[in-house]
């Protein structure tokens, strides 16, 4: 029990843990652990003058003040939590008791953390003091005595207090006291198992993983009460509490340079705030040097920039595609033209001419001729519109070439001047297989090309037309025994309006094949037109690719013929 001064009401601490405040016979209010306070049984309860409450339990020292309760215990650095009892001397410091032996604590100490407590933060304030136990006389086997009071103090000073087996005294003003502050020295370092010396800078070797460092403090007055606290700069943000161990353990640091500080304490709290410390440092594995870092970002950088550069040229190509697809395109108008009207209005200069011929000599047949000529004309008209509308869309509806090329054969077999003068013989090697559609519509052109070439010029008896399905290769080779070819339309050296020859070169030019052409008066002739059987012959089914592997693509070139 004890009595509240400012109110004359008695506070109760109870056995099973908690106070009560009695007013008037009532109880005012009540306090616990989950409030707060010291946990465990009550073993010391007092009041000040002001109404501050102190009560000592088994779970450490609790103040009460002004309704909020504070905790001094082993997260301020207490040895022990259980306080049997409190006291203050004449000259100010403030003792303890606890199972660990008596404690002191400076008033400076002790008013800093009341301060603390103050304004919340009394958690954080570690607390110094003097330990006294056994090997200064203190009995550490003797518990807290179920008599009261616990403590007492004379009008000399002395503190007396009770034990289970007997009465302790304390004299304040004459105790021993060791001013002097313990050196402090740095034994040796063990890296992973191998033992450093502590005299020079120690260069530690890369991936280094176990690291202790072994300390003392060379005080002989009772060493077993030497605290010690270490730092290892450039890790440690805080100095670490050893207590009364004298050796640090590190895990796992990252390569650099290190200093580790050690201060230390004598048996009455005394510090050496000097120390002593240990410098070493851990040398980096290739891949933590600074300038493997830097290559990796060089190579990163690099490799950014090689990405766009890609990209770059992804575009300046298709924007070099479009231009040239305009001038391919008006290439291909110059062909379709030339492959229909030209041919068309050719043949109809030559029938005119031949009217011209008749008129004086023979007026009647001179005027059957014309009527041909006519309705030849009118028929060039239509496949002069057919062919225009016809400029920007495929040239072939029928996806089997085979049966696109007998039609073709028939056809201009059984054209005006044709019937009859040339027999044409189709030979189909190797499985068909289906051709690309853009590659079909200008093979199917060379061929249309050779055909005509072969009934109106050449004069042909047999013309053989072959079509050669391989694996790596597609074949078309049109052979005639014709009246042979002009040489210099061989040489590529074509009158002024010919583009025959030069038209099917640009054909097997546009879908990567090659183009070779054969002949000799009165010999014949021989095309063939190889392509690839990659760019040839449809495939089932294309690969779908992202935008990234589109870059890494070979941009296609333009084949050569």
């Amino acid at each position: 029990m004890a009595v509240d001064p400012t109110d004359g009401g008695l506070w109760l601490g109870f056995s099973t843990g908690g106070i009560a405040h009695l007013v008037s016979g009532q109880v005012k209010t009540t306090y616990l652990a989950a409030d707060g306070l010291a946990r465990g049984q009550v073993n010391y309860l007092h009041v000040d003058s002001d109404g501050t409450v102190w009560v000592g339990t088994q779970g450490g020292l609790s103040r009460l003040a002004r309704g909020t309760i504070a905790t001094l215990d082993h997260t301020n650095g207490l040895p022990c939590e259980s306080v049997d009892w409190m006291m203050t001397d004449d000259v100010g410091a403030v003792w303890l008791r606890t199972p660990c032996g008596l404690l002191q604590i400076d008033r400076t100490e002790f008013d800093a953390w009341v301060t603390a407590a103050d304004h919340g933060e009394g958690a954080r304030r570690r607390i110094v003091f003097t330990l006294f136990d056994g090997s200064d006389g203190v009995r550490l086997e003797d518990s807290p005595s179920t008599y009261s009071p616990h403590v007492a103090k004379t009008p000399d000073g002395r503190i007396w207090f009770a034990t289970s087996s007997g009465i302790g005294e304390i004299d304040p003003r004459h105790l021993a006291r060791n001013v002097q502050p313990p050196p402090v020295h740095i034994e040796q370092l063990v890296a992973d198992h191998r033992i450093y010396q502590s005299g020079a800078e120690n260069l530690l070797p890369s991936l280094t993983r176990d690291i202790e460092i072994h300390f003392t403090a060379l005080s002989f007055v009772t060493p077993e009460k030497n605290q010690f606290q270490y730092k290892l700069e450039g890790h440690d943000r805080d100095w670490v509490e050893a207590g009364g161990r004298r050796s640090a353990f590190y895990t796992d640091l990252p390569p650099g340079v290190y200093r580790f500080r050690v201060i230390a304490s004598n048996n009455s709290g005394v510090w050496n705030e000097t120390g002593a410390f240990l410098d070493f440092s851990i040398a980096p594995a290739y891949w933590q040097t600074a300038w493997f870092r830097a290559l990796c970002v060089m190579a990163f950088l690099a490799m950014l920039w090689m990405l766009y550069w890609l990209r770059m040229r992804q575009l300046s190509n298709e924007f070099d595609m479009k231009v040239e697809a305009r001038v391919e395109e008006r290439t291909r108008i110059a062909r379709e033209l030339h492959d229909t009207l030209l041919q068309s209005f050719n043949g109809l200069l030559l029938r005119f001419r031949t009217v011209h011929a008749l008129l004086s000599k023979d007026p009647d047949q001179a005027r059957t001729l014309l009527e041909t000529v006519i309705d030849e004309t009118r028929g060039a008209l239509t496949e002069g519109r057919q062919a225009v509308q016809g400029l920007r869309s495929t040239a072939l509806e029928t996806p089997e070439f085979v049966e696109a090329i007998k039609a073709l054969t028939s056809e201009l077999a059984s054209g005006p001047g044709n019937s009859g003068t040339a027999e044409v013989r189709l030979n189909v090697e190797g499985t068909p297989r289906t051709l690309q559609p853009l590659v079909r519509d200008e093979i199917y052109r060379v061929a249309s090309e050779a055909l005509r070439n072969a009934f109106r010029h050449a004069e042909a008896r047999h013309i053989e037309v072959q079509l050669n399905y391989d694996e790596r290769n597609f074949e078309l080779r049109v052979r005639d025994d014709g009246k042979g070819i002009d040489p210099r339309f061989l040489a590529d050296e074509c009158p002024a309006g010919h583009f025959g020859l030069r038209g099917m070169r640009e054909r097997a030019q546009q879908v990567g094949g090659n183009l070779s052409v054969w002949s000799a008066p009165a010999s014949g002739t021989e095309l063939v037109l190889s392509v690839s059987g990659a760019l040839a012959y449809d495939t089932a089914q294309m690969e779908k690719r992202s935008w990234l592997t589109g870059i890494f693509t070979a941009i296609p070139k333009k084949p050569k013929s």
